[in-house]
């Protein structure tokens, strides 16, 4: 921000928009008697629940999948406070067959943004994260977070919290703490949660396909769809999300399909781009 408004010495108008209240503003903006404007006309009662799971044992990941089996199919996220933590939840959600991605600071951009796509257009049922997660990425309204571990302050608890429950959506943050474990101060007002109760889990129906091709190939979805439905003759119920970017496309199609149009589509021509289609 500061490398850009030195570049605009003329600039005689700032405005900066936010989420919360309470964030300091750096001197280098150069704000002189701003006028703030508030659209929040009245004060909204919060549709999130607080429920706290105990775990018997300090490795909680049998708890977990217990967790997740007793809320079923709705998307939700995991979050975790390491990454060597994400990565035993995912090992343990392996070798339970639960379809889900991981998001941490220690991936790569394109494989943060992958992992978001999978989980935007339902391939994977549950994003594994740690609080980078927590605030400005773009996915779809979920019903449920899960704190895995605990986050160290408040702030965190907040953000976290805030990934459900948006807008006038009901939402539900699972608390996941061992036994002996204790409660931070700011975590208040959780009642207790049996998932004794298993719900019924259906099996992964959506996977994504890469194509290498996108926006400035002037490909457009309108095409992406013209391909999977006349050459690889999908119906329209049969074809989910397309994202499109600017050097390639994913797409989401049934799960029982995706080999089978790898084999058909695969080298084929979009536009004037002979494209390579795999299975993300």
């Amino acid at each position: 921000m500061r490398g850009i408004i030195n570049q605009l010495p003329a600039l005689n108008k700032r405005i900066l928009t936010s989420a919360t209240q309470g964030v300091e503003i750096p001197e280098f903006v150069k704000l002189d008697k701003p006028t703030i404007i508030n659209y929040l006309k009245e004060k909204r009662t919060s549709q999130l629940a607080i429920k706290t799971v105990i775990a018997p044992e300090k490795n909680k990941l049998t708890t977990l999948l217990d967790l997740i089996q007793h809320i079923g199919n709705d998307p939700g996220i995991v979050f975790c406070n390491l990454k060597d933590s994400i990565e035993k939840v995912s090992a343990s959600l392996d070798r339970n067959n639960i379809s889900h991605a991981c998001f941490s600071g220690g991936m790569e951009q394109k494989d943060r943004e992958r992992s978001l796509i999978k989980f935007r257009n339902g391939t994977c049922q549950l994003l594994i994260a740690t609080d980078l997660a927590s605030r400005g990425i773009d996915i779809v309204e979920i019903k449920y977070i899960i704190h895995f571990e605990l986050p160290q302050h408040e702030e965190d608890f907040i953000h976290r919290n805030g990934r459900t429950a948006r807008i006038n959506e009901k939402g539900t943050a699972y608390i996941l703490k061992w036994e002996k474990e204790t409660s931070p101060d700011f975590i208040k007002n959780s009642k207790g949660e049996n998932i004794s109760k298993k719900a019924k889990l259906e099996p992964q129906y959506w996977e994504t396909l890469f194509i290498s091709g996108g926006r400035k190939d002037k490909i457009s979805k309108g095409d992406i769809a013209g391909l999977f439905i006349k050459q690889g003759g999908l119906t329209k119920d049969q074809l989910g999300t397309i994202e499109l970017k600017p050097d390639c496309a994913f797409v989401a199609i049934p799960r029982a399909l995706a080999n089978g149009l790898v084999e058909k589509l695969n080298n084929t021509r979009l536009k004037k781009k002979k494209v390579r289609v795999t299975v993300l």
